[in-house]
């Protein structure tokens, strides 16, 4: 049967504001609840409110996504830890004078931004209203808080192996929130088909 003009609308703003395999199960459920108060005797004008009325608009459903999103909880967790596990690691580099360390200027260059990158990154996906910018944001934040959890994990390894007690308290912070997020975000990316 046809859908309503109104249920149509509202699967259009869907499927322009969450993925397409979500709108369209959402949209789903909501044709299924119109058909559903047609078979109850109402007229299509009804059917469509009352469908409508129970799902909730197009921009109440996409903001249920966006509060739910696992990128956007992955994503306050890095936001969370980061003071922490990077005042570890300041802690530990500035006790060991990691500034004398023969590290690549280029290295030195890339760190500061990729962090503010991440952390612009992570605080976009907090702060979206829009569900796809969210996912993407968080993703490409993550990714980055990964590689350089990753990259200072390596660096002290190969540079500072005596295990000063710092580094090490530090290097199991970096590595479990690391661990973290490597697994949320095979799970995540695997959800999405990705």
């Amino acid at each position: 049967m046809a859908s309503h003009r109104l249920v149509a609308h509202c699967r259009q703003d869907l499927l322009q504001r969450l993925p397409v395999e979500v709108a369209e199960e959402v949209a789903d459920g909501l044709d299924d609840s119109y058909e559903e108060y047609l078979s109850r005797g109402l007229t299509p004008d009804q059917a469509a409110t009352a469908a409508l009325a129970e799902f909730g608009d197009p921009g109440q459903i996409v903001d249920a996504f966006r509060r739910a999103s696992p990128v956007r909880r992955l994503a306050r967790m890095l936001v969370l830890t980061g003071p922490l596990v990077g005042g570890w690691w300041a802690a530990a580099l500035i006790s060991s004078r990691a500034w004398d360390w023969s590290i690549p200027l280029s290295a030195r260059l890339v760190a500061g931004p990729l962090v503010a990158a991440s952390v612009a990154l992570l605080m976009t996906a907090l702060l979206s209203r829009r569900y796809q910018a969210l996912q993407r944001a968080g993703i490409a934040g993550c990714l980055g808080v990964a590689a350089l959890d990753a990259a200072v994990i390596t660096t002290v390894m190969v540079l500072a192996p005596d295990g000063r007690w710092l580094f090490i308290v530090a290097a199991c912070l970096s590595a479990v929130r690391l661990t973290f997020v490597a697994r949320s975000l095979r799970r995540i990316l695997v959800q999405a088909g990705m």
